[in-house]
């Protein structure tokens, strides 16, 4: 996907501790990363069809110390305040809660 840094490949392989060697063994990281990359994923196409850059804000796929994935969203403080703004008006468009 357009707007990604050199290291994608490393995208979302940021397990908290897993530099300080705190992974556990017999946790199976990578199931839940991947579950987590196809959301992040799908995020990542909705964000563009926004209009909104990758590298401005994107969706990162992770996991927690225990192997669920995670995805969080990273970007621009001023991006993520759009991006708010856009949900907030989808929001109020449909008299609710999406």
């Amino acid at each position: 996907m357009a707007g990604f840094s050199e290291d994608w490949l490393n995208d979302g392989l940021d397990v908290p501790g897993a530099q300080s060697g705190l992974w556990v063994a017999g946790v199976d990281y990578i199931a839940g990363w991947r579950v987590a990359r196809e959301a992040a994923d799908r995020l990542n196409r909705a964000l563009l069809g926004m209009g909104l850059e990758l590298s401005a804000v994107r969706a990162a796929a992770s996991t927690s110390e225990d192997g669920r994935g995670v995805v969080r969203l990273v970007g621009s403080p001023d991006v993520v305040d759009r991006l708010a703004e856009l949900l907030e008006a989808r929001t109020n468009d449909a008299g609710g809660a999406a």
